[in-house]
């Protein structure tokens, strides 16, 4: 068995046996990793509001005890934690374990998701940003990562159910045309940001550019980045 597969499979069991500590028990993640084309919804913001609303519904019965509720919402969402847990570890079995731990805050934590500070997306990504960069910071002065930025992309995760996968492939293709309305240093110190969690003072220092140049470009991308988002977004919040 080869190491995509393997990886697949563990976490296919620990989700099988995920009822030990934490009650629930989400449906077989599949195989191993796999890309696989589908057909984008015929409209795809209906589609990403239909999903998030249903998300919503699944995260508060999971607040409230239900079980079932929690292993759906892993079924359509781990897409989404996997995938950048991924671009931000370069690293599969990594990724893996991040994805585990933030179903586990998730089954702790699902009551405390509040509707009117975000979609359901944004808090699972929030969680695995968060984890990834923690388990970064920590590898980060045990190996040299000298990986780019643009090496590591969004893939299919074991299991990926081909609407879940294509709603979350048009919430990708969204942030990434509203990145290419940044100049490329504006997306850049973003990017280096959002996928390293440096500080604005050690991006400075590995882009050899003034610590204001710095600051002034991630706050004006940043701007730029809400503004293009938010319409769209106010349409996709449930």
């Amino acid at each position: 068995m080869n190491r995509c597969a393997r990886s697949a499979v563990e976490v296919r069991e620990w989700s099988r046996g995920a009822s030990i500590g934490a009650g629930w028990s989400p449906a077989n993640v599949g195989n191993a990793h796999t890309m696989e084309r589908f057909d984008p919804p015929a409209n795809p913001l209906a589609a990403l509001r239909a999903r998030e609303a249903h998300l919503t519904t699944l995260l508060a019965r999971a607040g409230a005890g239900d079980q079932a509720a929690l292993a759906d919402l892993y079924d359509g969402t781990h897409v989404l934690v996997y995938s950048l847990a991924l671009r931000i570890l370069h690293d599969q079995a990594a990724a893996e374990d991040v994805t585990i731990e933030v179903y586990t805050q998730v089954h702790r934590r699902a009551a405390d998701y509040d509707p009117q500070r975000g979609t359901p997306s944004a808090w699972l990504l929030t969680l695995a940003r968060n984890r990834a960069i923690d388990r970064l910071r920590m590898e980060r002065n045990r190996r040299a990562r000298e990986e780019g930025l643009d090496e590591a992309s969004v893939v299919a995760t074991p299991g990926a159910d081909p609407e879940d996968f294509s709603t979350a492939m048009e919430l990708r293709h969204i942030v990434q045309r509203a990145l290419a309305t940044l100049t490329p240093e504006q997306r850049e110190v973003i990017e280096i940001a959002y996928y390293t969690g440096l500080s604005h003072s050690e991006i400075a220092a590995k882009l050899g550019q003034p610590l204001g140049t710095i600051k002034t470009r991630i706050r004006t991308g940043m701007r730029l980045l809400r503004e293009q988002l938010r319409p769209i977004m106010a349409e996709i919040q449930p």
